[in-house]
């Protein structure tokens, strides 16, 4: 913004600095989410999902959703907390969580992002993967696989949390990923999947779940969410370290 002032009797040309518009579009990020359906047991973890959207949308980035086109591996009843007979799709499920803003993972444009967000939830390990029946042994979603080797081909940062870094542990040999707190009797989950993943030949990194961890190498950001018996409040403050992280590197 210019300001045209008087100094003793004669003009004077000042700046001052304005955030306008385009300065904003500038310097605005642009970063994928990719969800796995709605509802903790069979989908996204709908919690973590909403605590990406608010620590993005607090750190000024745009956002687009994506999930794959394809079926659940079955369908959990919350309530029962048991399977039931019947068959959802990913994409559809996952619009729930979008507010219906969302797309097929198939139309996730890497040149149109700066960065790319997993939520957790068993749908990361059920329908992006295979890691809940099978473990390391696990295959990972051949539209997924492609996203995490385009990013990572691009330079581009990912953020994963809570069971998603197994994704990464999968697609990127030799990266380093946490899901909490590694030797911990309180929970016997996290240590099972921190081993797994060390015998990938990636390498865990014990982690509280407030805090994240950066593999600068391979520009993942990983932290443990609700892989940790933890207050919701520091659940929502490690996915921020987790968003900050990945919003820096971008």
């Amino acid at each position: 913004m210019l300001r045209l002032l008087l100094r003793g009797g004669k003009p004077a040309l000042t700046v001052t600095r304005s955030f306008h518009s385009t300065h904003i579009a500038r310097m605005e990020k642009h970063v994928a989410v990719v969800l796995s359906g709605c509802g903790v047991y069979d989908g996204t973890e709908i919690h973590e999902a909403s605590a990406v959207l608010v620590h993005l949308s607090r750190g000024g980035a745009s956002v687009n959703m994506f999930a794959p086109n394809i079926d659940q591996m079955h369908v959990v009843n919350h309530l029962k907390g048991a399977p039931s007979e019947e068959s959802r799709n990913v994409l559809v499920e996952s619009a729930r969580l979008a507010r219906g803003n969302i797309q097929d993972l198939s139309k996730l444009s890497v040149k149109e992002h700066d960065a790319i967000i997993f939520p957790g939830g068993f749908g990361a390990a059920k329908n992006l993967c295979s890691w809940a029946v099978e473990g390391k042994d696990c295959s990972v979603n051949e539209q997924v696989k492609s996203v995490l080797q385009a990013f990572h081909g691009e330079g581009k940062p990912i953020g994963l949390c809570c069971i998603s870094p197994v994704l990464a542990a999968k697609v990127f040999p030799g990266c380093e990923v946490t899901v909490g707190i590694e030797k911990d009797d309180k929970y016997p989950d996290t240590t099972d999947t921190a081993t797994a993943i060390n015998q990938l030949g990636c390498k865990h990194v014990s982690k509280s779940v407030a805090e994240s961890h950066v593999d600068e190498k391979n520009k993942l950001v990983t932290t443990s969410a609700f892989m940790c018996n933890a207050k919701i409040h520091e659940i929502f403050d490690g996915i921020g370290s987790m968003v900050q992280g990945v919003l820096k590197l971008a």
